[in-house]
């Protein structure tokens, strides 16, 4: 398929047609060729509208219906296609051959069941949209809408008409997509496209985003995703969309699990597909959120006002009750209520008239909502604040006309929060509720203030739209990897290994660590020796204690067939640790290679960390960071970055994980180098994005960082490489 039909001009193409074709219309009762004729007149299409089916004349009470594509007034634009099975590849190819620039497969049976044979044809179905040189939809999907070209062939009979709205839907699933444009038009925020993808055989994710980035209309991205079909445009196109400021929510399901079941590293093991994709997608701006609960509130901070800049919250309320809701919510989603400035609290106590007792941020509004004027002056005091990030209002919509007159304050404070360089407001009710045509009408009258439904939700969809702004920030400056080479030592490592290890996949300890210093990354002074007097005179020379270690390339955990001995201090003891290592090998495992054994410094001080990386078959890999030794199983205090990254970023991945205390001094320790920390998951971040398509996973563990030090050791390693057919 060539770019025309690909990506933001492809899209185009699907939901702007000229004139459309239904291949397979009938007149059968309940088809869904009626449904989408219907769709398209219900809702204005301007173009001709041509049923296609060799078997009928006329259908749809008076309406001729064509032999075949060729055979119509006009060379079809958009093709609809209804029929099954190989059917819907002969009518792509026809398609391709009488000019048509784009198409909307409703049929299935491609591949989604997982069936080899629907898998060929699905194989088959992709040559032909390529061969054809069509923008295509599905299989397996609904239909789309688009409200700039008033073209709808979704299925969905509830929706009467089209609106042009800052809101853009996708996803793989039909009913999903059709659900979250229900929830939103029942909220009154109005999505302008949305399209059901199926089972993304021609245009994909990465596709739709580009449009949507490009289409002046949206300013939001919301999305359904199950899989992610080409990994690395999916990842251009969402930092495209956040670059040009445009927030994407997804709803992520399925992935790679079942994949890690056999991990041989930790990382494979510790990294779930939710926390993989996490990582990346955050990063590149996807917000991911678990229901369409959270997908509306979190569209509706993003699509009315600004992002808030942080998670410093000040509310005003008229209820105590709803004062604790608040605070406690506030614990649950990770933001707070801070102390309100001394200035801000005397500013206050003058408009209200009230003594010293104003102590906390929500107490103020018990008194501001006597007074409309000293409601709004409370408002602005507190936006003078620099403490807060964000300002809550309680109120709720009315449900018709003269049931709530105070709700027109509303309208002022709208004002107030688009001002220049505002501190952002939100509405902010006690529980979810129904809006009426009223409500809807209502609050068309202020698109500067998110009007978010329940505290818990409310305060979770802030959290995530602040999270968003502060990540877009730190996008800015993440390493960009175009012109620059890896280091030549690590390329000339990596090749070394890939000729020695033919036949496995593992690197050995030495080899690991070998390639992790050509990036900078140190491990304890070592030699590989083969013989019991090789090792005692490496003890001697690196210095005691030191620390024996088997190699082999068939074992990877060491310590479980004795291939590890500690706090060696002379050097008869390094010839016997020599010695009980080789036969703990030959007496566990006695068909695995001996290749010698690493003789190492140990290093007993310092705080144990764990680094790595897992190539995730969905988005790439991923570095995670935490806390490592022994314990690293047990505890699993990890976090998931993006690869490559920022030094912002490694710090901001860091302090995601309790390890951040032990490296800032826990208890009156000496603090470790926190920014060498971040600088050796930047370096392994780059390690990872150089080599994408060589490396499966690697372990860094234990990681020691020196207290009161920049000194920082790589004690043990393990590269896992991908298998020949992988890269």
């Amino acid at each position: 398929m060539t770019q025309e039909y690909k990506g933001a001009r492809g899209v185009a193409a699907l939901l702007s047609p000229r004139n459309v074709a239904i291949v397979g219309a009938s007149d059968k009762k309940g088809s869904w060729s009626i449904t989408v004729n219907n769709s398209l007149r219900r809702t204005g299409f301007k173009g001709a509208i041509y049923p296609v089916n060799p078997r009928n004349e006329v259908v749809w009470g008076t309406q001729r219906c064509y032999t075949n594509l060729a055979s119509l007034p006009e060379p079809p634009d958009h093709v609809v296609v209804l029929v099954p099975g190989r059917a819907v590849i002969d009518t792509i190819r026809e398609a391709g051959r009488v000019g048509a620039r784009s198409a909307t497969i409703f049929s299935s049976g491609f591949g989604e069941g997982g069936d080899s044979e629907g898998r060929a044809l699905g194989a088959e179905l992709a040559s032909a949209i390529a061969d054809a040189r069509l923008a295509v939809s599905g299989p397996n999907c609904l239909g789309n809408l688009s409200a700039a070209s008033s073209f709808m062939t979704l299925t969905d009979r509830r929706i009467t008409e089209l609106k042009r709205g800052p809101i853009g839907i996708f996803g793989q699933s039909g009913g999903i997509v059709t659900a979250i444009y229900r929830s939103l038009s029942s909220r009154g925020m109005q999505p302008g496209h949305a399209v059901t993808v199926g089972n993304e055989i021609g245009l994909n994710a990465a596709d739709y985003i580009e449009f949507f980035t490009q289409d002046q209309d949206t300013r939001v991205i919301a999305c359904f995703i199950e899989a992610i079909r080409e990994p690395a445009r999916f990842k251009a196109a969402c930092s495209a969309a956040q670059a040009a400021g445009k927030p994407i929510v997804a709803m992520k399901i399925g992935g790679s699990e079942l994949s890690r079941s056999a991990a041989l590293a930790h990382t494979g093991s510790l990294a779930g597909s939710l926390q993989c994709f996490d990582a990346v997608a955050e990063a590149t701006g996807v917000i991911r959120v678990d229901t369409i609960d959270e997908m509306t509130e979190v569209i509706e901070v993003l699509s009315h006002g600004k992002a808030p800049g942080g998670g410093r919250i000040g509310a005003i309320t008229f209820s105590g009750g709803l004062k604790g809701l608040l605070l406690e919510a506030a614990e649950r989603n990770d933001v707070n209520f801070p102390p309100l400035q001394e200035e801000t609290l005397a500013r206050l106590r003058d408009v209200l008239g009230i003594g010293t007792s104003l102590g906390n941020p929500l107490d103020a509004g018990f008194a501001a909502l006597s007074s409309k004027e000293a409601y709004f002056k409370c408002i602005e005091i507190m936006q003078a604040d620099t403490g807060i990030d964000q300002i809550l209002v309680q109120e709720e919509l009315p449900l018709a006309e003269g049931v709530n007159e105070k709700a027109n304050n509303l309208l002022v404070v709208n004002e107030m929060a688009g001002a220049e360089g505002a501190t952002p407001i939100a509405v902010v009710s006690m529980a979810s509720y129904m809006y009426s045509d009223y409500s809807r009408s209502f609050r068309a009258g202020f698109p500067r203030l998110p009007v978010l439904h329940e505290v818990d939700k409310a305060l979770k969809a802030i959290k995530r739209a602040g999270d968003w702004r502060r990540r877009a920030a730190l996008a800015r400056n993440a390493p960009m990897l175009a012109g620059r080479e890896p280091p030549a030592a690590a390329r000339e490592s990596l090749a070394r290994t890939r000729t020695s290890h033919a036949s496995s996949r593992v690197l050995g300890e030495a080899e690991s660590k070998a390639l992790l210093a050509a990036y900078g990354l140190a491990s304890a002074p070592q030699i590989v020796v083969t013989s019991a007097d090789d090792a005692a005179e490496a003890a001697k020379g690196i210095g005691f204690p030191v620390v024996l270690k088997l190699v082999s390339p068939d074992v990877q955990h060491k310590t479980e067939v004795g291939g590890v001995v500690l706090g060696v201090q002379e050097e008869s003891a390094a010839r016997a640790g020599f010695a009980a290592i080789k036969a703990a090998l030959a007496e566990k495992v006695p068909h695995a290679r001996f290749e010698g054994v690493l003789v190492a410094r140990q290093i007993n001080a310092g705080v144990e960390l764990v680094m790595g990386v897992q190539r995730d078959p969905e988005v790439g890999p991923v570095v995670m960071f935490g806390a490592g030794g022994i314990l690293l199983e047990l505890t699993k205090d990890v976090a998931f970055g993006p690869a490559p990254m920022s030094m912002e970023q490694a710090m901001e991945l860091i302090s995601r994980t309790r390890a951040a205390r032990l490296l800032e001094g826990f208890r009156g320790a000496p603090a470790c180098d926190f920014g060498a920390v971040a600088g050796a998951l930047v370096a392994l971040s780059r390690l990872a994005a150089d080599f994408p398509d060589d490396i499966e996973s690697i372990d860094v563990n234990p990681l020691v960082a020196m207290p009161g030090k920049s000194d920082l050791w790589a004690l043990d390693a393990l590269i896992v490489l991908r298998e020949p057919d992988q890269a």
